[in-house]
Parts: C-alpha cells; structure tokens; sequence
C-alpha cells in the first residue's frame, strides 16, 4: 500500500499531534542526556547542530553511545521504564513496534519542530530522515533505463543481478516489494519467494552497501537493490556510472526515528534535542552532505540538491508495509532465503 492511499484510509496518521506525555521539569544546569545513535557522517552532523547548542545553551552534556539498532533496541527493552538511554535511534519498524511495546514515546506537540513533519514521521516516535530504498543499476549494463521494480526481471539481466541479503531494510524491500508486484503482499509473500528465485543464479549476495559499491566497482553484476542516499554519494564520489532508479511502483519507505524513552529523567531536555534535530540546520545538513531527505517540509533546498531527495508530495509515493506483520514474519523468511534463495 502507497503512503498516499494509506493516508486516505488512516486519517489518525494526519492528525495534530496531542498524545499525552510525562509531566517534564525544566532543563537544568549540569543534567546528561544519553543518547544511542549511529556513528560515522550521522554522528559528527549531530555535533555539531545538536550537541554544541544544546550544551552551549544549557550547560548540559550530551553522551553519545554509538553502534547499531539491535543493540540498543535491546537494552531499551532490557530497561523498560528504566531506561539508561534518554533516546535511542531505530529504524520505522523497530520505532512503531517500540510505541506499541511501552518502551519509547508516541510524538508530541510538545516538540516545536514537529508541527512540521510530514504525516509517516510522526508514527512511532519522530522521524528525522527519509532514507528510502530502490533498485540502482550500472547504466552500462543495460539496454534501457531501469523504470520499475518488474524491469530486474528483465531477461538480459539474467544472472547479473547483486540480490541482497535478508533479513536487513535492502532485503525486506526487495522481499516486500517482489510480493507486491506479483500479487502477494505481507501476510501472501508466497509469489515473493517464487518469483525471486525465478531470478537466479544471482552473480553474487550482497550483505550492505559497502559490500555492493565494491561489486559494482569490479564489475561483478548489473543492478541491487540499495539505499537511494548512500548510492547518490557513491555515484558523485566513486562511480559515475551507477543510477538511482525513481520506480513507476514508488521507492520503499525506510527512515531514521528519534525515540524518547519512557521512563527518562531528562524529559526536556530530550525535547530539546529532537527539536533541533527537526530544525532546517540539522535537516540541512542531513541532505547536503548525506542526501538523506527532510522528514519536515519547511526547509529550502536549491535545485540541483532537491532533485536528489525525496520532498513535498514525493513522500507519498513511498511504499509503506505493514511493519508488525513483518517482524512477527522475520525469523520464518529468513530461514526460507537461507534455503531457498541464497543456498546454490
């Protein structure tokens, strides 16, 4: 389902935020807000439009914990109602299932910034970054232009194609999407799987984007399924030859969300800091030096820099799933693309 007609049928996803939250104190001096986020580009972005204000202003601290959603999901849930962690960034499935769950916040109006955001990123905590997922290709290795998801079926891509793997968000949206396009769906993945191993043999498994850049870069297959920002950088720095395809069907959502815990003792000032994440400098930032897209719809952006994002009307073209469905699937597909697709 298209976040466009998911928006028509679920009117609660554009209402004004005005969930309850925890009666919070003023910020005060000398208070430490933990934070678990990505490292790398992510993290310096943060440092500098995040951190430095809100301890320059404040005089607080913000402690950083880096490293990957799966860790610091689950020592969330290990300290449920008594977090160590003031907010933890996940991913869209991760975030919604950490609302239902009790372990992190519904968005609020409490926020500024959040008046903003485009009506898929106030599910699940608030989302800061449109990330989403598509297929690339090696122009080179084509007759014509990718245009759809259908066209990897293409028989002159018969045994060029980098599949990725699953679970992880290249392979769900490549496992979600292949349903879709052949009549199935979350709850039918069934044509899914059969479909996807009509395609094989595959030149090769990829496990991430650095893995797949380096594919591409020895010529080991024509097209993957990727993250639209992470290709449009390496295309600019390292190979000019790849394409981000913008599919008739729509990309696959994928977005990173800030999640207040419940439980937290810096209630304000965790606030604080996603509403600076939220603001036009961040999410500035965020797209020029990342090309991930603004989650809010009050930022300008020059041309060139916007038709490399995802913005205004385009978000509702992203492809959303059910995402509980897809959790509660995860450990029986994966045992399938074990034995069924990556085997042989």
């Amino acid at each position: 389902m298209t976040l466009s007609r998911r928006l028509i049928l679920g009117a609660g996803a554009l209402a004004p935020l005005h969930y309850v939250v925890p009666a919070r104190a003023q910020i005060a001096r000398g208070s430490e807000l933990t934070v678990g986020v990505w490292g790398g580009e992510q993290e310096r972005i943060l440092r500098q439009h995040v951190v430095a204000p809100l301890e320059g202003q404040y005089g607080v601290k913000c402690n950083l914990v880096l490293g990957g959603t799966p860790e610091r999901r689950a020592r969330a849930y290990a300290e449920r109602g008594n977090p160590s962690f003031d907010i933890v960034y996940l991913n869209i499935s991760e975030s919604r299932r950490a609302v239902k769950d009790g372990v992190t916040q519904a968005a609020t109006d409490r926020v500024p910034n959040a008046a903003h955001l485009y009506a898929p990123a106030k599910l699940g905590g608030y989302g800061v970054a449109f990330n989403p997922v598509t297929v690339v290709y090696d122009k080179r290795a084509v007759s014509s232009p990718i245009t759809s998801w259908k066209d990897l079926w293409r028989d002159e891509l018969k045994g060029k194609l980098i599949w990725p793997s699953y679970p992880g968000a290249e392979g769900t949206a490549a496992l979600l999407m292949a349903a879709k396009l052949w009549g199935g769906s979350e709850t039918n993945i069934e044509p899914a799987f059969e479909r996807i191993k009509a395609l094989k043999p595959f030149a090769a498994i990829q496990g991430g984007q650095d893995q797949l850049y380096a594919m591409f870069d020895q010529g080991v297959g024509a097209a993957s399924i990727e993250f639209g920002s992470f290709t449009q950088k390496y295309v600019e720095t390292r190979n000019p030859n790849i394409v981000v395809a913008d599919p008739t069907e729509g990309q696959v959502i994928a977005m990173n969300v800030a999640c207040i815990t419940v439980g937290t003792k810096n209630q304000a000032l965790a606030e604080a800091w996603i509403n600076l994440h939220l603001a036009p400098d961040c999410q500035r930032a965020y797209a020029e030096r990342i090309y991930y897209s603004p989650t809010v719809n009050n930022v300008e952006f020059p041309p060139e820099l916007a038709s490399k994002l995802v913005l205004g009307e385009q978000t509702r073209r992203l492809v959303d799933f059910d995402w509980d469905v897809v959790a509660t699937q995860e450990p029986r597909w994966s045992s399938r693309f074990t034995r069924e697709i990556a085997a042989g």
